[in-house]
């Protein structure tokens, strides 16, 4: 008869928690780690709000999603049009919503704040109705609100967040995020806001609050003691005389 194999019993081996050993506990731990860090480095604080420079609203953060350029938009600067010339020659030119080019030089003589958002951005959302207040209370006075819409993937699902939000403002549609990277920007929301010379006054990388921004505005608004047309005409009649 054949030798069968001997037969001996060993003790199954038992991870230290369930079926995980300690090795792959200690992997998984320094996962999430990793995550935790990543994860408080894109929410950091990228600017403020606030009137003064160098005052940082630690609720005022935005989502990272470029690495910061070696040198920025400077106040006093000239603001970038809203065209890019590629090295080939060709002209991208950035666009509403319904495909009319928003041209920068067609502004001056307004305030213009140029607000770089996207429609999934947490920080972008939670500042729409500031933008929608402000678009509304300024408009009448000088303010020219352009919003750009970065890398979305159509113009028409940045039309239907628009009407769902009811934005009154000019919404411009920058699919390549060329406009995006023209003004050095490199997180979301971002802030731009223009003289009506067309020289950036502040770029705020951070959501506004109603304080922040109307203080931004303000500043910037054309004045307001300029004659009126009928004064300043020519061919207009001599005011009535209040002698007796």
């Amino acid at each position: 008869m054949a030798d069968r194999p001997s037969f001996s019993h060993r003790r199954e081996r038992h991870g230290l928690v369930g079926p995980f050993s300690g090795r792959q506990l200690v992997v998984g731990g320094a996962a999430i780690l990793v995550a935790i860090v990543l994860l408080v480095a894109i929410t950091t604080p990228l600017g403020n709000t606030a009137n003064g420079p160098g005052t940082v609203d630690p609720r005022a953060t935005a989502y990272l999603i470029a690495s910061p350029p070696a040198v920025g938009l400077r106040v006093g600067d000239a603001a970038p049009e809203f065209t890019v010339t590629g090295g080939d020659g060709s002209t991208y030119q950035l666009r509403d919503l319904e495909g009319k080019p928003i041209r920068l030089a067609d502004l001056r003589g307004k305030a213009v704040w140029v607000n770089f958002f996207t429609t999934w951005c947490p920080p972008c959302q939670a500042e729409v109705p500031i933008l929608r207040e402000m678009s509304e209370k300024y408009k009448d006075r000088g303010l020219a609100l352009v919003a750009v819409s970065v890398q979305e993937t159509s113009p028409a699902d940045v039309a239907a967040y628009a009407a769902t939000y009811q934005l009154p403002y000019t919404i411009g549609f920058d699919g390549s995020g060329k406009i995006f990277h023209a003004y050095k920007a490199y997180g979301l929301p971002t802030q731009v806001f223009i003289d009506p010379n067309g020289v950036i006054a502040n770029v705020i990388g951070a959501p506004m609050d109603e304080a922040g921004a109307t203080a931004q505005i303000e500043r910037l608004l054309p004045s307001s003691s300029a004659p009126n047309a009928a004064s300043s005409s020519p061919n207009a009649a001599p005011a009535a005389s209040s002698a007796p």
